[in-house]
């Protein structure tokens, strides 16, 4: 159970993880923001996908729910995005082209900022993944 939820974690973490990048980086309306928020989605959607799973089937199990798994994925995306976050150089956050959009100035202006925006998108891209993991692994209570 544990090899399969991390594959189907990877692949479903890397979809989530497209699709928000992808959609974070047309902020900057321009084709190179939005390929570089697409692969960097994907890279950060596998890594988390697949350490949500295996933690979620830790947590879960098969009797645990999806409320565990969802709430498991939140607890991890967030720090692992805090973590990333933090780690960021401040000669990449700076150079990152924002074409002087309010929302990402802001958003990147200190290593602060970065861990949190990058910690809520890794949190909602865990929880996502958790919670479908954790659903895919629960086997009902027979109540007769």
């Amino acid at each position: 159970m544990m090899q399969k939820s991390i594959i189907f974690g990877g692949i479903l973490g890397a979809m989530v993880g497209a699709l928000i990048g992808a959609a974070f980086g047309a902020i900057t309306g321009t084709l190179n923001g939005i390929l570089i928020g697409l692969v960097t989605g994907i890279m950060l959607g596998i890594l988390t996908g697949a350490l949500t799973a295996a933690l979620t089937v830790r947590t879960a199990g098969t009797t645990g729910g999806v409320s565990v798994g969802a709430y498991t994925g939140m607890g991890l995306g967030a720090v692992i995005g805090g973590v990333i976050g933090a780690l960021i150089p401040a000669s990449v956050r700076m150079s990152a082209n924002t074409q002087n959009l309010p929302v990402l100035d802001a958003l990147i202006s200190g290593r602060f900022e970065t861990a949190v925006l990058i910690s809520f998108l890794l949190c909602v891209l865990g929880t996502a993944v958790g919670g479908s993991v954790a659903g895919r692994n629960l086997i009902p209570r027979k109540l007769k």
